[in-house]
């Protein structure tokens, strides 16, 4: 096992404690609740419904790709019933500093718009999932949401909804990246990949997150260097078994987080 691969088991064994020992302290209830909106029929034929998970002040939860110091919710769809698919589509994430580390996620509510294909659109849809997530404050409990909803008939415009969807991260082409290369270099554990992008600044403070598109894989937390329009971002990306591998640059996505807007950047072409 490399230092980085020790590390990065180090740091999830940490996170794994610091969820599991607390847990006896509180409630659940006491600090997150969560439930489904039903949302409406699209155009397309699919149905756009939302996850709601409201948090106790000074808690927060976390985004897909949390962090060093973060657990990312996962979801078990297994007791839904004529669900095709489920498309996440995630608002933008605030940035958190704690102990020198940042973590990437929710506080006070999160509106999750979820986009369902049935099997037979004809008929109705039961939603019917698992939730699991950290939330935290000085310290992490785990959570899990039972979350229990049938989908019938063409619904009705939802606010809440609309508004996360507005709130979603601007594509490449809206935030007017004119270019982006990607030079990707082994590391003795995995993989470096630096990304030099000709893109407006989005505000003053800029974190960029690296998604490697291959599960499993650890991701470091970026380092960024911006000169006028051009910015340069890298992250190390170490597998389990902590040696070089094969990555496939269509499915890495680079998420720029601002105060206020976000931007997310599909694939990463060499130069």
């Amino acid at each position: 096992m490399t230092q980085r691969t020790l590390i990065a088991a180090t740091v999830t064994a940490i996170l794994s404690s610091a969820l599991a020992f607390p847990a006896q302290a509180f409630d659940q209830s006491d600090v997150v609740t969560g439930d489904l909106r039903p949302g409406w029929q699209t155009k397309s034929g699919s149905h756009m419904a939302a996850l709601q998970v409201q948090l106790a002040p000074s808690w927060k939860t976390y985004w897909r790709a949390p962090g060093d110091a973060g657990i990312p919710p996962s979801f078990n769809w297994g007791g839904s019933e004529n669900v095709k698919s489920v498309q996440y589509h995630w608002p933008r994430p605030s940035v958190f500093e704690l102990n020198g580390m940042k973590t990437v996620g929710y506080h006070d509510q999160l509106i999750l718009p979820i986009e369902v294909v049935a099997i037979d659109p004809q008929q109705p849809v039961r939603l019917r999932a698992s939730v699991d997530m950290g939330v935290c404050a000085d310290i992490c409990i785990p959570a899990t949401l039972a979350v229990d909803l049938t989908l019938d008939g063409a619904g009705a415009p939802d606010a809440l909804i609309e508004a996360a969807l507005a709130n979603q991260p601007m594509t490449a082409a809206q935030a007017g990246l004119a270019a982006i290369a990607c030079a990707i270099d082994p590391i003795d554990d995995g993989l470096r990949v630096t990304a030099t992008m000709d893109i407006p600044q989005l505000g003053p403070s800029e974190t960029v997150i690296f998604e490697s598109g291959v599960a499993g894989v650890w991701v470091s937390e970026a380092t960024a260097d911006r000169s006028g329009g051009l910015l340069v971002a890298a992250s190390d990306m170490v597998p389990p078994q902590g040696a070089p591998f094969a990555l496939d640059r269509s499915g890495v996505v680079l998420t720029l987080i601002s105060e206020e807007r976000a931007v997310e950047v599909r694939g990463c072409p060499a130069p």
